[in-house]
């Protein structure tokens, strides 16, 4: 089973210490953490891509009827709160394996080496079959 590991930031339930507020130690200790977990997953073979997204100062909404040239305009919107940080796609035998794997990036450690606590949402990604039940 596949299922997208979608990281967010942004939510007052959560360490909200910006990345560029770490010192230059609680960022080392991150990012080894994510290149850890993902070694692990690689060598367990669950592993099938794992990114870190630009900010959303550098995001693009797009909006198209299909027939004019479609709008592009900058984001975030005013009343945007919480960005989607980073994703991981992993094939596991259950869901119980990706909440699992989910708990482990929630925990990850941020600023002054507490846990970042963010949430991690997991989708299971649908096979055509699966879609058409």
């Amino acid at each position: 089973m596949r299922f997208m590991l979608i990281q967010t930031w942004g939510r007052a339930d959560a360490d909200t210490t910006p990345i560029t507020d770490w010192s230059p130690e609680d960022v080392a200790a991150h990012i080894e953490f994510q290149q850890v977990l993902n070694d692990e997953l690689v060598a367990l073979g669950e592993l099938i891509d794992a990114q870190g997204l630009a900010g959303p100062d550098a995001a693009k909404f797009v909006v198209s009827d299909g027939e004019s040239a479609p709008v592009v305009t900058d984001g975030p919107y005013s009343e945007f709160k919480e960005l989607i940080a980073g994703y991981r796609i992993v094939d596991v035998e259950t869901e119980e394996r990706a909440i699992e794997i989910a708990a482990r990036i929630s925990a990850s450690r941020g600023a002054n080496g507490a846990a970042i606590g963010h949430p991690v949402e997991v989708r299971q990604i649908l096979t055509l079959e699966e879609a058409d039940t």
